[in-house]
């Protein structure tokens, strides 16, 4: 029986009240966060009417069998024991972020103005090396494209725009602000509709300055279009910082993409990446994907709950001002060194070792550059050759070099993150925090302050091994069975080779003292 006392206590979730009855349109959605916010608005926030979500036709599978292979993800199970009709509430939009006002069909475009309430823009390509081409189409274009469409939705009370950290990156100082983009949204776009893609090739280092790739460039830009395309929206955004595998939910360490630090850390493990250029003491702005979800949920609840003062119109909320920018952000309230995270992840990864490792797993760091492309000949590029060779040999299909290859490329991209280091501000999101009642605070945990590392880098670890290699614990005693074998070999040869180099070196002593 709940006592007066507990029911006075008892606050009802407010962010799940205005999802209640809400129809909301969700870009990204078979993306790593976008699913993330499908299943964590399905599950948690019963009442909601309708999620539409847009996508596309992709390498010859029709949007139904996406959508399909979307549900068939283990993120979804919970879900669907709770909620067994969930599919009810999701409605498709054949769509595509690639293409001009998204691809949509007339009358799924009336269908979105005259329904949608809320719209989460999740939508982006986050390749760092992607064509400037297509990073336009997809985060500017996009982007600006919604933003016209929502201009006509009469009952839309936010709009989320999921943007990054690093859009701003050029600065050591990042605060919750606009900055000055570095070309206009309008100045890109013609520039990209009027030249060939050799042409944009050849301009793209000068073009995006001291950014570090397309995609940073892009996403400053983008951010820029919703500041000026956006006037009179109810407007929040979004910027994470490194995303990583999930804290606690809807799956511990589930993670389903191999793009950043998730993917330096399984190639280790695997004993494919040997050495990483990085600064070991640098801050490792890292974060969890599902607390980044449930802070965009919740900034969507903000921003759509918010009194205007003094009864001011919507319309002029389109000052620059008026748009909540939350950097989320680990550095701030719990910051941790590359060191120290790594230190973390191999301890708990020694006692889960991967079953799938091809080599004894080790890690040269390397601050320098030149050392660390040195060590990528010898540790990289040489053993792939001869494996590829011993291969070829065997009348089998060499394939190493081509990996190695890619592999070094996306070190190289990791590393501008891993040595570098910048001050970020998070007063909002701080405060986004303290708005939250408790049942909201316990339903969509965001609070990164209290998140211990030791304890996340186990279920990191243990998350990579299960949903990224897909290797089961029960292969865990063969896992530390092969792991010493490739130990013993390693050193084994390590030991002959270092012999094999101190007997050329005397002999070249040798050889220089008798002809003096």
């Amino acid at each position: 029986m709940v006592t007066s006392f507990e029911a006075m206590a008892y606050q009802p979730s407010n962010i799940k009240q205005y999802f209640s009855d809400s129809t909301v349109f969700l870009t990204g959605g078979t993306g790593l966060l976008g699913k993330l916010i499908l299943q964590k608005l399905l599950r948690s926030c019963d009442g909601i009417n309708k999620i539409y979500i847009l996508i596309r036709e992709k390498k010859g599978k029709s949007v139904q069998k996406r959508y399909e292979e979307l549900l068939e993800s283990m993120i979804f199970d919970r879900l669907k024991e709770l909620q067994p009709q969930f599919r009810e509430k999701i409605g498709l939009i054949v769509g595509d972020c690639l293409l001009p006002n998204l691809n949509l069909k007339t009358e799924d475009r009336h269908k979105l103005i005259r329904e949608v309430n809320c719209v989460l823009h999740c939508a982006a390509t986050v390749r760092f090396d992607e064509k400037l081409r297509t990073a336009t189409y997809i985060n500017v274009r996009a982007t600006r494209d919604l933003l016209r469409l929502c201009k006509q939705m009469k009952d839309l009370t936010s709009f989320v725009h999921v943007s990054t950290a690093y859009s701003n990156c050029i600065y050591q100082e990042i605060k919750e602000t606009f900055y000055e983009p570095p070309v206009t949204g309008i100045n890109l776009l013609q520039l990209v509709d009027t030249f060939d893609d050799d042409f944009l090739e050849s301009i793209t280092p000068g073009l995006i300055g001291d950014r570090p790739n397309t995609y940073a460039f892009t996403k400053a830009v983008a951010e820029n279009v919703v500041k000026e395309e956006g006037k009179g929206l109810p407007i929040a955004i979004v910027r994470p910082s490194i995303v990583i595998s999930t804290c606690k939910e809807p799956i511990p360490g589930w993670m389903d993409t191999v793009y950043g630090a998730v993917g330096a850390t399984v190639g280790v493990g695997l004993g494919l990446v040997r050495t990483m250029h990085h600064k070991a003491y640098k801050i490792a702005d890292l974060v969890p994907a599902d607390y980044v979800i449930n802070c965009a949920i919740a900034a969507a609840w903000d921003n759509g709950t918010k009194k205007l003062d003094n009864n001011k119109a919507v319309e002029e909320r389109s000052d620059e001002n008026n748009i909540e920018i939350y950097n989320y952000v680990s550095s701030v309230q719990n910051p941790i060194t590359w060191n120290d995270f790594m230190k973390y992840t191999e301890k708990h990864g020694l006692h889960i070792p991967t079953a799938l490792m091809i080599w004894y797993p080790f890690l040269i760091s390397n601050s320098y550059y030149i050392f660390h492309v040195i060590c990528v000949f010898f540790l990289h590029t040489v053993p792939a050759y001869i494996v590829d060779l011993m291969a070829y040999c065997l009348g089998k299909q060499p394939r190493l070099v081509k990996g190695y290859q890619k592999i070094n490329k996306f070190l190289d991209v990791l590393a501008y993150f891993s040595t570098n280091q910048w001050k970020f501000h998070d007063d909002n999101t701080q405060e986004l925090w303290k708005k939250l009642n408790d049942e909201d605070k316990y339903i969509f945990q965001f609070d990164i302050g209290k998140m211990n590392w030791d304890n996340y880098c186990f279920t990191y670890a243990r998350g990579g091994r299960l949903y990224i290699l897909k290797d089961p614990l029960d292969t865990v005693p063969y896992g530390k069975r092969k792991y010493f074998m490739l130990k013993v070999i390693h050193y084994t040869l390590v030991g002959f080779l270092s012999l094999g180099l101190y007997r050329l070196a005397m002999l070249c002593w040798k050889t220089l003292v008798g002809s003096i």
